[in-house]
């Protein structure tokens, strides 16, 4: 996985559902470095989510976690939702706060074809977590 794939990812803030899968198989193997976030309800994660989610940062409270989504600011960050209207409002936001290294996924889990989760448990916070 070259650093200049990644880098047109964080340009373009857009990743397609079979970039993201083959960079969660890359990520898997310790190739690259990314969070993936989930901007859904906590209801709507646990109903399905994609596997390989690091956090849960619902849009309606995103502003209640600003404190940890900053801590994510020096790495790619990869938002989704159910069919990306959340994230293609969000990104420009973030844009705007200071974020260069950011994404969405495009189509939102419905066009993801990679492995998803039913009835997962909430990813453990961000703030304690151990950098990926």
């Amino acid at each position: 996985m070259s650093q200049l794939y990644l880098q047109e990812i964080e340009r373009s803030h857009e990743i397609s559902p079979e970039e993201l899968h083959v960079l969660l198989l890359a990520r898997a193997k310790g190739r690259v470095s990314f969070w993936l976030i989930d901007v859904r309800e906590k209801n709507e994660y646990t109903a399905s989510s994609i596997k390989g989610t690091d956090g849960v940062f619902p849009t309606s409270t995103l502003h209640t976690q600003l404190n940890a989504i900053f801590k994510l600011q020096d790495r790619l960050v990869i938002f989704y939702c159910t069919n990306a209207r959340r994230t293609f409002r969000l990104i420009p936001r973030l844009k705007r706060m200071g974020f260069t290294k950011i994404a969405h996924l495009s189509g939102g889990i419905i066009e993801y074809g990679g492995e998803k989760l039913k009835n997962a448990p909430l990813p453990s916070s961000i703030n304690h977590k151990e950098t990926l």
